[in-house]
């Protein structure tokens, strides 16, 4: 997701994708600690750097109404 995307989104929006990726990085990982090999290696990292742009953004803007 670009940044520009997860700015317009709201709060709750935010931590419901923040959620999802969360699980989807779950699966991954179980596939790849149970010997197989998964079906798209560069999507875990795509997962990694997508959540942390979402906890990265969400901190700019709690910071920003405080």
């Amino acid at each position: 997701m670009k940044k520009h995307e997860l700015r317009k989104m709201s709060k709750g929006e935010r931590e419901k994708q923040l959620q999802e990726l969360r699980m989807e990085l779950i699966k991954s990982n179980s596939q790849v600690k149970s010997g197989s090999a998964p079906k798209n290696p560069g999507k875990v990292r795509e997962i990694k750097k997508s959540i942390a742009r979402l906890l990265t953004i969400s901190k700019e803007v709690f910071k920003k109404h405080e």
